[in-house]
């Protein structure tokens, strides 16, 4: 609300509140800041590798092409 004239948005339906393009909302996706469980996935080759808490899986090279790994 600019000065506190109440003119700004409805409770609710400011920014950051909205589905937005992947439809996931705020902080309900499953990619960035994933959670310590699950795994790495190769997206060249496949491979799966168990993902390293407190390391995220770009960090992890692929066991068998060497690629960087994304959360799978």
């Amino acid at each position: 609300m600019p000065k506190g004239d109440r003119t700004g948005p409805p409770w609710g339906s400011g920014p950051g509140t909205g589905a937005g393009p992947r439809g996931g909302g705020r902080m309900k996706g499953t990619r960035a800041g994933a959670g310590p469980g699950g795994e790495c996935v190769c997206p060249d080759c496949g491979a799966r590798a168990p993902h390293q808490r407190g390391s995220p899986c770009y960090t992890q090279a692929c066991p068998k092409c060497g690629t960087r790994m994304v959360r799978g």
